[in-house]
């Protein structure tokens, strides 16, 4: 678990496994396939005007960063099942609600559980989350969005989500 303050993630073992196998090719394969490009890119002479050079150096940068992002998040991991099918809203439960009176249905929790699904994500962090954290169903709650309207939603379901 983290030494620093941001929040335990909840990750399915799936999901956790996903993310490891993730950051272990971006760390040895992806850095070096990243690497070689940036070699082969560097021999063909002049650096300014090389756009294979400028793109395997954009690459690498958006590769680290999801290294370091990967690092952070699977530290911070909470790995383990499901949380109990009892109604409240908690990370990894699927939540059925009525935000200003449009049914929707979004994963409570870390983008990264959904994995390659369409499903709306809320983190704990946004403002509908952290409204709606530890709330039942049948709970009606309002809370300010960032455009600053006032949001009513009502919880009408919360399940455990199972990928």
């Amino acid at each position: 678990m983290a030494t620093n303050n941001e929040a335990v993630v909840w990750l399915t073992q799936e999901a956790f496994d996903r993310l490891k196998a993730e950051l272990e090719h971006l760390q040895g394969p992806g850095r070096a396939e990243i690497v070689d490009r940036i070699e082969q890119a560097r021999s063909e002479g002049d650096l300014k005007e090389n756009g294979g050079y400028h793109a395997a150096k954009e690459e690498q940068g958006k590769a680290e960063a999801r290294i370091s992002y990967l690092k952070d998040l699977l530290q911070r991991a909470h790995v383990g099942e499901s949380p109990a099918d009892d109604g409240v809203v908690e990370p990894g439960m699927l939540v059925e609600a009525l935000i200003a009176g449009d049914k929707t249905t979004f994963l409570f929790g870390s983008r990264e559980v959904a994995g390659d699904s369409d499903l709306e994500v809320y983190s704990e962090r946004s403002p509908i989350g952290a409204a709606v954290h530890g709330k039942k169903v049948g709970d009606t709650l309002s809370y300010t969005a960032p455009n600053g309207k006032e949001i009513t939603v009502e919880i009408t379901g919360a399940t455990p989500f199972k990928g």
